[in-house]
Protein backbone atom coordinates (compact mmCIF):
# COMPACT_ATOMS: atom_id res chain seq x y z
CA UNK A 1 0.00 0.00 0.00
CA UNK A 2 1.09 3.53 -1.17
CA UNK A 3 -0.26 6.34 0.86
CA UNK A 4 0.67 10.18 -0.30
CA UNK A 5 0.68 13.29 1.95
CA UNK A 6 0.55 16.28 -0.11
CA UNK A 7 3.43 18.04 2.04
CA UNK A 8 6.33 17.88 0.41
CA UNK A 9 9.25 16.07 2.96
CA UNK A 10 10.83 20.15 2.19
CA UNK A 11 9.22 22.82 1.34
CA UNK A 12 9.74 23.83 -1.99
CA UNK A 13 9.71 27.69 -2.42
CA UNK A 14 11.40 29.84 -5.16
CA UNK A 15 11.63 33.41 -5.76
CA UNK A 16 11.48 34.22 -9.41
CA UNK A 17 10.63 31.71 -11.95
CA UNK A 18 12.96 30.65 -14.44
CA UNK A 19 12.02 28.09 -17.10
CA UNK A 20 15.71 27.86 -18.50
CA UNK A 21 16.95 26.19 -15.17
CA UNK A 22 13.74 24.59 -15.16
CA UNK A 23 14.86 22.58 -17.95
CA UNK A 24 18.29 21.61 -16.45
CA UNK A 25 16.43 20.38 -13.71
CA UNK A 26 14.63 17.80 -15.68
CA UNK A 27 18.10 16.07 -15.45
CA UNK A 28 16.75 14.68 -12.15
CA UNK A 29 13.36 14.08 -12.84
CA UNK A 30 13.71 11.63 -16.29
CA UNK A 31 17.03 11.53 -16.43
CA UNK A 32 20.14 8.68 -15.71
CA UNK A 33 20.77 10.12 -12.48
CA UNK A 34 17.46 11.62 -11.65
CA UNK A 35 14.98 10.13 -8.45
CA UNK A 36 12.80 8.63 -11.00
CA UNK A 37 15.55 6.21 -12.03
CA UNK A 38 16.67 5.77 -7.80
CA UNK A 39 13.49 4.95 -6.73
CA UNK A 40 12.25 2.06 -9.65
CA UNK A 41 15.87 0.42 -9.19
CA UNK A 42 15.98 0.64 -5.19
CA UNK A 43 12.30 -0.26 -5.11
CA UNK A 44 12.62 -3.59 -8.03
CA UNK A 45 15.94 -4.55 -5.94
CA UNK A 46 14.20 -4.96 -2.98
CA UNK A 47 12.71 -8.09 -4.16
CA UNK A 48 15.68 -9.77 -4.84
CA UNK A 49 16.84 -9.22 -1.19
CA UNK A 50 15.95 -12.36 1.37
CA UNK A 51 18.01 -10.08 4.23
CA UNK A 52 14.86 -8.38 5.87
CA UNK A 53 16.73 -5.50 7.31
CA UNK A 54 18.19 -4.54 4.21
CA UNK A 55 15.05 -5.58 1.95
CA UNK A 56 13.08 -2.98 4.41
CA UNK A 57 15.89 0.15 3.90
CA UNK A 58 15.77 -0.16 0.08
CA UNK A 59 11.90 0.12 -0.05
CA UNK A 60 12.41 3.00 2.56
CA UNK A 61 15.09 4.75 0.87
CA UNK A 62 13.06 4.06 -2.61
CA UNK A 63 9.98 6.19 -1.08
CA UNK A 64 11.88 8.90 0.06
CA UNK A 65 13.14 9.21 -3.61
CA UNK A 66 9.84 9.31 -5.23
CA UNK A 67 9.19 12.17 -2.51
CA UNK A 68 12.14 14.09 -4.03
CA UNK A 69 10.54 13.28 -7.61
CA UNK A 70 7.77 15.38 -5.80
CA UNK A 71 10.15 17.89 -5.05
CA UNK A 72 11.84 18.46 -8.49
CA UNK A 73 8.77 18.12 -9.86
CA UNK A 74 7.18 20.71 -8.21
CA UNK A 75 10.31 23.38 -8.25
CA UNK A 76 10.05 22.54 -12.62
CA UNK A 77 6.37 23.71 -12.22
CA UNK A 78 7.01 27.03 -10.18
CA UNK A 79 9.40 27.79 -12.52
CA UNK A 80 7.48 26.87 -15.58
CA UNK A 81 4.29 28.67 -14.64
CA UNK A 82 2.50 31.82 -15.90
CA UNK A 83 6.22 32.73 -17.82
CA UNK A 84 4.88 30.92 -20.94
CA UNK A 85 5.00 34.37 -23.21
CA UNK A 86 8.48 34.87 -22.21
CA UNK A 87 11.38 34.48 -24.51
CA UNK A 88 13.33 32.25 -22.02
CA UNK A 89 10.56 30.05 -22.03
CA UNK A 90 9.98 30.00 -25.62
CA UNK A 91 13.26 29.05 -25.93
CA UNK A 92 12.99 25.24 -23.86
CA UNK A 93 12.05 22.55 -24.06
CA UNK A 94 8.29 23.75 -22.38
CA UNK A 95 7.62 25.86 -25.19
CA UNK A 96 6.77 22.73 -27.00
CA UNK A 97 6.07 19.91 -24.19
CA UNK A 98 4.02 22.32 -21.96
CA UNK A 99 4.32 23.57 -18.16
CA UNK A 100 6.08 21.72 -15.60
CA UNK A 101 7.74 17.94 -15.35
CA UNK A 102 8.02 15.95 -18.28
CA UNK A 103 9.89 12.61 -18.60
CA UNK A 104 12.72 13.75 -20.50
CA UNK A 105 16.45 14.74 -19.16
CA UNK A 106 17.92 18.39 -19.68
CA UNK A 107 18.84 17.50 -23.73
CA UNK A 108 14.80 16.43 -24.57
CA UNK A 109 15.77 12.83 -24.28
CA UNK A 110 12.94 10.59 -23.32
CA UNK A 111 13.68 8.75 -19.62
CA UNK A 112 14.20 4.55 -19.82
CA UNK A 113 14.25 1.98 -18.18
CA UNK A 114 17.96 1.04 -19.39
CA UNK A 115 18.98 3.91 -16.50
CA UNK A 116 18.48 1.33 -14.10
CA UNK A 117 21.14 -0.76 -12.75
CA UNK A 118 19.52 -3.92 -11.06
CA UNK A 119 20.43 -7.70 -10.94
CA UNK A 120 19.57 -10.71 -7.79
CA UNK A 121 22.62 -10.30 -6.28
CA UNK A 122 22.42 -7.98 -3.19
CA UNK A 123 26.00 -7.33 -2.97
CA UNK A 124 25.76 -5.99 -6.44
CA UNK A 125 23.03 -3.93 -6.31
CA UNK A 126 24.04 -2.01 -2.92
CA UNK A 127 27.54 -1.33 -4.80
CA UNK A 128 25.48 -0.12 -7.65
CA UNK A 129 23.05 2.38 -5.89
CA UNK A 130 26.35 3.86 -4.15
CA UNK A 131 27.43 4.87 -7.63
CA UNK A 132 23.58 6.10 -8.35
CA UNK A 133 23.99 8.05 -5.31
CA UNK A 134 27.34 10.03 -6.44
CA UNK A 135 25.79 10.57 -9.92
CA UNK A 136 23.11 12.35 -8.51
CA UNK A 137 25.12 14.13 -6.32
CA UNK A 138 27.42 15.31 -8.69
CA UNK A 139 24.45 16.46 -10.65
CA UNK A 140 22.81 18.36 -7.60
CA UNK A 141 26.22 19.81 -7.36
CA UNK A 142 26.50 21.31 -10.44
CA UNK A 143 22.50 22.47 -10.21
CA UNK A 144 23.26 24.00 -7.04
CA UNK A 145 25.94 26.65 -8.94
CA UNK A 146 23.74 27.17 -11.40
CA UNK A 147 20.76 28.08 -8.94
CA UNK A 148 18.85 31.49 -9.60
CA UNK A 149 17.67 32.11 -6.21
CA UNK A 150 18.18 31.36 -2.58
CA UNK A 151 14.66 29.04 -1.88
CA UNK A 152 15.52 27.13 -5.31
CA UNK A 153 19.30 26.03 -3.68
CA UNK A 154 18.03 25.36 -0.13
CA UNK A 155 15.99 22.58 -2.04
CA UNK A 156 18.47 21.54 -3.94
CA UNK A 157 21.11 21.26 -1.11
CA UNK A 158 18.39 18.92 0.75
CA UNK A 159 18.32 16.90 -2.01
CA UNK A 160 21.96 16.90 -2.47
CA UNK A 161 22.43 16.03 1.33
CA UNK A 162 19.76 13.32 1.29
CA UNK A 163 22.09 12.14 -1.79
CA UNK A 164 25.12 11.39 1.11
CA UNK A 165 22.95 10.19 3.86
CA UNK A 166 21.51 7.37 1.01
CA UNK A 167 25.20 6.59 0.58
CA UNK A 168 26.14 5.78 4.38
CA UNK A 169 23.45 3.50 4.55
CA UNK A 170 24.11 1.53 1.73
CA UNK A 171 27.95 1.72 2.63
CA UNK A 172 26.32 0.34 6.33
CA UNK A 173 24.35 -2.25 4.60
CA UNK A 174 27.28 -3.79 2.91
CA UNK A 175 29.32 -3.47 5.89
CA UNK A 176 26.92 -5.44 7.89
CA UNK A 177 27.09 -7.89 5.36
CA UNK A 178 31.36 -8.23 5.30
CA UNK A 179 31.23 -6.80 1.84
CA UNK A 180 32.12 -2.70 2.11
CA UNK A 181 36.20 -3.70 1.35
CA UNK A 182 35.45 -7.18 0.17
CA UNK A 183 35.19 -7.60 -3.76
CA UNK A 184 34.59 -10.87 -3.57
CA UNK A 185 30.93 -12.42 -3.72
CA UNK A 186 28.60 -15.19 -5.29
CA UNK A 187 30.11 -18.66 -5.78
CA UNK A 188 32.16 -19.07 -8.56
CA UNK A 189 35.72 -19.10 -7.23
CA UNK A 190 38.10 -16.85 -9.22
CA UNK A 191 41.63 -18.08 -10.70
CA UNK A 192 45.11 -17.45 -9.87
CA UNK A 193 45.09 -14.11 -11.33
CA UNK A 194 43.26 -12.67 -8.97
CA UNK A 195 45.98 -11.25 -7.57
CA UNK A 196 48.11 -10.02 -10.46
CA UNK A 197 48.60 -6.23 -11.44
CA UNK A 198 49.30 -5.71 -14.94
CA UNK A 199 51.33 -2.47 -15.92
CA UNK A 200 49.59 -1.87 -19.30
CA UNK A 201 50.31 2.51 -19.63
CA UNK A 202 53.38 3.99 -19.75
CA UNK A 203 53.66 7.83 -19.57
CA UNK A 204 56.86 7.26 -21.77
CA UNK A 205 59.78 8.58 -19.18
CA UNK A 206 60.16 4.90 -17.69
CA UNK A 207 58.50 5.72 -14.25
CA UNK A 208 55.12 3.68 -13.38
CA UNK A 209 53.16 4.81 -10.95
CA UNK A 210 52.67 2.63 -7.79
CA UNK A 211 50.19 2.62 -4.72
CA UNK A 212 48.05 0.42 -2.79
CA UNK A 213 46.09 -0.39 -5.87
CA UNK A 214 49.23 -2.22 -7.10
CA UNK A 215 51.55 -3.30 -4.44
CA UNK A 216 51.78 -5.83 -2.11
CA UNK A 217 50.15 -7.42 -0.01
CA UNK A 218 47.28 -7.66 -1.72
CA UNK A 219 48.47 -7.23 -5.20
CA UNK A 220 52.07 -9.18 -7.18
CA UNK A 221 53.03 -6.41 -9.66
CA UNK A 222 53.67 -7.69 -13.22
CA UNK A 223 55.94 -4.96 -14.76
CA UNK A 224 56.40 -6.47 -18.38
CA UNK A 225 53.07 -8.43 -19.15
CA UNK A 226 54.32 -9.29 -22.43
CA UNK A 227 57.85 -10.44 -20.60
CA UNK A 228 56.10 -12.41 -18.38
CA UNK A 229 53.63 -14.51 -20.65
CA UNK A 230 55.98 -14.76 -24.01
Amino acid sequence: MFFHKKEPIHVVDIGEANPRFAQLLLEQFGGATGELSAALQYWVQSFHVENAGIKDMLQDIAIEEFSHLEMVGKLIEAHTKNVDQTEAYKSTLFAVRGIGPHFLDSQGNAWTANYLNEGGDVVRDLRANIAAEAGARQTYEELIKLSPDEGTKQTLVHLLTREISHTQMFMKALDSLGKLTDPFFGNVQPDETVELYYNLSSNGNGHDERGPWNSEPTFKYVANPLEKHS
